[in-house]
This record gives C-alpha cells, structure tokens and sequence, in this order.
C-alpha cells in the first residue's frame, strides 16, 4: 500500500526509507547494534536535526530485541510506542508543530471465523470448547484468521483441526462486531456456510471437549445452544430458500495489483 524508497543522508544520520507521506523509517537491521549509548544518543540528535531541517514528518524505528536498550534512549527524545510483535517493536515521532498526529492507529480488532456446516442429513457440526467461558455450550467450530491467510482458507482450517472434517465454501452468512476482547481489542466474527466432504468426525483433544452432528430439528431447541447461533442457522436456511448466495470472488486491485477476495450478495 505505501511506497518507499532509500533517503540519501549523511554518514552521522541514520539511514532510512521516507514514504509518501513523508516519514522516515530507521529498520534496526539495517542499523549497528554496537553503538553505545552515548553515540547513539549523540547520532540520534543530529538525525532529529537533519529531519526537522528537511521538513520530515512522522519518524520510525522497527527496534528488534537485540536493540532492546535502545527503547528507553528514544523514549527520552519524545519517541513514543506504535505497536509491537515477537521480537519487534516499533516507535514513533510526530516532528511537525504546525500540523496534529494524524498517524493511524494499529491493528486494533480482531477476525474470528466460525463454520456453519451442514450435511445432506440435515445436522449441523457443533463443538463444546475445552475451556469454554461457560460448559457444556454446543458452538460452531472455528477460531481466529492467521497473519496473511483468507477468511474462507481460515474457516476451513479451523473446522479441519478442531473436528476432522474437511469442508468447501458455500457462503457467507453473517458477521458480527464487539468490543473490548482479549488484549482490549475489539472483534469482528464471520461466520461461512460450509460443505462437509467426510463426516467423520476426530476432535482435538486439546481445544475440543465435545464434537457431534446435530440434527436441526434439536439445535432448534437445545438450551446448550445459544440463541445467536440458531439465528445464524434460520439466516442460512432462509437465504438458501430465496436462492440468495453470499459469495467470494478473487479479484486484482487494478492500481496495486494486489490480490484480494470480494465478498458479495
């Protein structure tokens, strides 16, 4: 999405990428990590001094762990944290003082996925979480989208690992959003309509307590179901009735030439 390219600077400033926006970012593996603290500090003044000269705007260092000692330096020249992973973390100054931050925020919502599979029999694949927030509560199957991989590749996988059983998309059925989850982020859940390709069903003895078919006629009235997900089950029942499909297709975003999925009635 951003474009960058190499900024030509002095031998005393740290060598960096600027972006359209025009930032600067320091990548601590292009940097060395034997630098003492005190010509560091004195480096990172002169680079401070030469951005501000040339009119740069937000600057950022990617620290990895083995410049860990290098977060309290930048702490003290107003440096602030952005976001961090295994191993990396990133910080970040805001140089002008005519103009308010208007940096975007990082990720700060999860993506959850659930399948709801149904097979030519009429009963849906449910699980009891090992270490569910209340026992003995049939669920979908499913579970959070990895780093880079595609919801309807996320939802099959999940369903693959947590049951045995090997799927293939049908459509999409609903989506659902909160707030304040698990590392105070919100979420977003999405729930596909699945095809079964083997019934057999091997849970993983780790995450799952209980797996079976269910008929619908019980999911309909079960208690351990929640109501949400018997909502679910008469959405897809009913688009299915209409001839309504909820559909994925690959597509090339033709600036970028990225690759994505577009979701569609």
């Amino acid at each position: 999405f951003y474009s960058f390219k190499t900024m030509d600077t002095p031998p005393n400033v740290f060598s960096g990428v600027t972006d359209r926006f025009g930032g600067v970012t320091v990548d601590g593996k292009q940097e060395a990590t034997s630098l003492d603290h005190t010509l560091f500090k004195e480096k990172l003044q002169t680079s401070l001094d030469y951005w501000l000269k040339n009119k740069k705007r937000a600057i950022w260092f990617r620290i990895y762990k083995q410049q860990a000692d290098w977060v309290p330096i930048l702490a003290a020249a107003g440096f602030d944290f952005h976001h961090a992973r295994t191993g990396v973390v990133v910080m970040y100054r805001w140089l002008p003082t005519d103009e308010s931050v208007n940096l975007p925020h990082y990720a700060h919502t999860l993506v959850g996925v659930g399948g709801f599979v149904l097979n030519e029999k009429n009963e849906v694949l449910v699980v009891s979480d090992r270490h569910a927030i209340m026992a003995n509560l049939w669920k979908l199957p499913g579970g959070y989208v990895e780093p880079n991989e595609n919801l309807v590749d996320a939802v099959v996988r999940e369903v693959a690992e947590e049951t045995g059983v090997r799927t293939t998309f049908t459509s999409m059925i609903c989506l659902r959003h909160s707030h304040n989850g698990n590392f105070g982020c919100s979420d977003i859940y999405i729930v596909m309509g699945l095809k079964p390709l083997n019934l057999d069903l091997t849970p993983c003895t780790r995450e799952i307590e209980r797996v079976r078919w269910m008929p619908l006629e019980e999911y309909f009235v079960n208690p351990e179901v929640l109501e949400t997900n018997r909502l679910i089950a008469r959405t897809y029942l009913e688009n299915r009735k209409r001839g309504t499909d909820f559909t994925c297709a690959t597509m090339v975003h033709q600036v970028l030439k990225k690759e994505y999925q577009l979701y569609y009635v």
